[in-house]
């Protein structure tokens, strides 16, 4: 039977409609209760290990109103629908892995052939990130550093935020959202930087952007650095999770992926973007609890910060950093629906207009 778009859409409905019925029907334990009842307080106190809520529907109390009641189920099952969509996602790949064995080799191989030229160009980008400077790469540590000095004294003295351990708490949030601000602004540009490159030699398109990312990554490493210097300075006291901290920095890097395939794709056709991603960086910065505890938030606003897939990777961060508890199965399901929809959305993408670029270039 031969595979049509027509036919891979209709099995993609038809999986995602049967997760949908699957997930619906697991313990409540789990998932949550259906009519949000089991909503954990917004106003917990932030270090308690209970505080961080994973199923997206935080409240300080169980719905009163019918309105209340049809909000917190349509945010359920909006919950559901998405993670059933990733899982159609991942199998339907999962597939094509297998039936299209030919394109996937054909792929393994141009990368195996191309990736010391990736290599060169992630070097490429560290190296010239610190260039001329006298610092060099300490800067990677530094800046954490002095920006966690300044944000303490406004937060904890000027704004009195009562955040238990603040500079830790603080560290922790804004290095993972550096990262994702970093590779993607990077990798919106890449496509476009290298077009000397790409009009004269044939080299797979997605190394630009990876190699942004990875570069990016390779800087993350050296501001982890940051974040146990104070980690020991501050008195917290280790958690033996926080070893298993590079889980969540997976799930970054995989999402953070497919942004900056997505993100360099389309600033190729509207360069425009470049300067409107900005802007919207900087609003999803203060969507996210990075400087900020979640108890100070209204209670209808709390729930939507379960659509925020950056909030969930700095809470299961914080979980292990700070907390000594390890996320439960549903955590991970939503970081690696999150990560997964980024990345096959991103690639697929990337792979279809590809050929166009030369055009635009």
């Amino acid at each position: 039977m031969m595979l049509t778009k027509k036919r891979v859409a209709l099995f993609a409905i038809i999986l995602t409609a049967a997760y949908f019925l699957a997930f619906s029907m697991l313990p409540e334990s789990i998932i949550g209760d259906r009519r949000g009842d089991d909503a954990k307080t917004a106003a917990q106190d932030p270090a308690d290990p209970q505080s961080p809520d994973y199923t997206d529907a935080q409240s300080t109390g169980a719905p009163q109103t019918i309105i209340e009641k049809l909000t917190a189920f349509a945010l359920f099952s909006s919950k559901i629908a998405f993670l059933a969509v990733a899982a159609a996602i991942g199998t339907i790949a999962f597939l094509l892995l297998i039936f299209k064995r030919k394109y996937v080799k054909a792929q393994i191989f141009t990368f195996n052939r191309y990736k010391q030229y990736l290599i060169l160009l992630v070097k490429r980008d560290f190296v010239s990130r610190y260039r001329k400077s006298i610092l060099g790469v300490l800067w990677s540590v530094l800046n954490p550093l002095l920006t966690m000095l300044i944000m303490t004294a406004v937060f904890s003295y000027l704004f009195r935020v009562q955040i238990e351990n603040f500079p830790v708490y603080y560290l922790s949030g804004i290095i993972m959202y550096n990262f994702l601000n970093e590779a993607t602004t990077l990798a919106m540009s890449s496509i476009i930087q290298s077009e000397g490159v790409i009009k004269k030699i044939y080299v797979p398109k997605y190394v630009f952007p990876a190699s942004r990312v990875i570069s990016s990554l390779v800087n993350l490493g050296f501001s982890f650095i940051a974040f146990l210097i104070v980690f020991v300075f501050t008195g917290v006291e280790f958690q033996w999770t926080m070893l298993l901290f590079p889980i969540p920095m997976i799930y970054l890097f995989v999402f953070t992926l497919g942004v900056a395939m997505f993100m360099s794709s389309m600033a190729v056709f509207f360069r425009d973007l470049t300067y409107l991603y900005g802007v919207f960086l900087t609003l999803w910065m203060f969507l996210t609890p990075i400087m900020y505890p979640m108890d100070i938030l209204p209670p209808w606003l709390v729930p939507l910060y379960g659509f925020n897939p950056l909030y969930h990777f700095v809470t299961y961060f914080r979980n292990l950093a700070l907390w000594g508890t390890i996320p439960d199965l549903w955590a991970n399901m939503v970081c690696i629906s999150f990560s997964l929809v980024s990345l096959s959305v991103g690639a697929y993408t990337f792979m279809r207009k590809q050929d166009r670029y030369i055009l635009y270039l």
